[in-house]
């Protein structure tokens, strides 16, 4: 593939995986607390629970960045409450009406912070690049070495739980991208009119590869979280499944 296109194709390889698993982890451990306390309310309250410091930041980020650019704010709630459409709203932040400029960078406020979190968390903190150069070099061993290596981190758990809180909550709901779609028409608009006043070469040799390498960041993001879905994903449903074969109840 094309050297300045690799981002955004990893990009649109890794978000819908990403956006299927992270509902599916969402719904089983639901499940499990539903399972366990037989209570709904008492379910979705220790979801909340689990998700809160993720809930806490993505909230936060929206609240910081309407400050930032001089947008009022009202009330911010991080306590879950069920909406009409039947989705658990988790959190949310007030702010008043504005442009669509900064409409869309308060929006996209969660993402930015969060994938810095993720990043960092995933790097630094778990070495997970050790896993993916293993991966390379292609031997099992070598590979099962470093899955050691990674678990036998210094606070491995808590900086886990971190990258699942901040990862699972940190992309932008359909309120907070409601100014991307006009503020991604005018940009395409807008790099229309440059190619067809001939800015084309100028644009792919100055452009090109920052913006790329801005997508191979969000694809890192993306990768990192995936994998961390990945790898809670599979015990949680299996105890799900344990707890449905022996109390012998399925959730809907």
């Amino acid at each position: 593939m094309p050297a300045n296109l690799d981002g955004l194709v990893w990009v649109i390889l890794l978000l819908g995986p990403l956006l299927i698993l992270q509902r599916s982890l969402h719904r089983e451990i639901q499940a499990v607390f539903l399972l366990l306390t037989r209570r709904l309310e008492i379910a979705l309250t220790l979801f909340s629970l689990l998700f809160l410091p993720g809930v806490f930041l993505h909230e936060g980020s929206h609240y910081l960045m309407a400050r930032l650019l001089g947008v009022r704010t009202g009330r911010l709630s991080l306590i879950p409450r069920p909406m009409k459409s039947g989705k658990l709203q988790l959190g949310f932040v007030e702010t008043e009406a504005t442009d669509i400029i900064r409409d869309a960078l308060i929006g996209a406020a969660p993402l930015l912070v969060g994938g810095v979190v993720v990043a960092y968390t995933g790097l630094s903190r778990l070495g997970l690049s050790a896993l993916w150069e293993r991966w390379l070099e292609g031997g099992l061993v070598t590979f099962s070495s470093a899955i050691q290596e990674v678990t036998g981190q210094p606070d491995f758990w808590l900086w886990f739980y971190i990258a699942i809180a901040v990862s699972s909550t940190m992309l932008p709901s359909a309120s907070d991208r409601r100014a991307w779609l006009p503020v991604a028409a005018v940009l395409i608009l807008l790099l229309c009119l440059s190619l067809l006043g001939g800015a084309g070469p100028w644009l792919a040799s100055h452009l090109a590869a920052p913006f790329n390498q801005v997508l191979r960041s969000i694809a890192l993001v993306f990768g990192i979280s995936l994998l961390v879905h990945l790898v809670l994903w599979l015990p949680v449903w299996g105890v799900r499944r344990l707890l449905s074969a022996f109390l012998r109840m399925e959730v809907a």
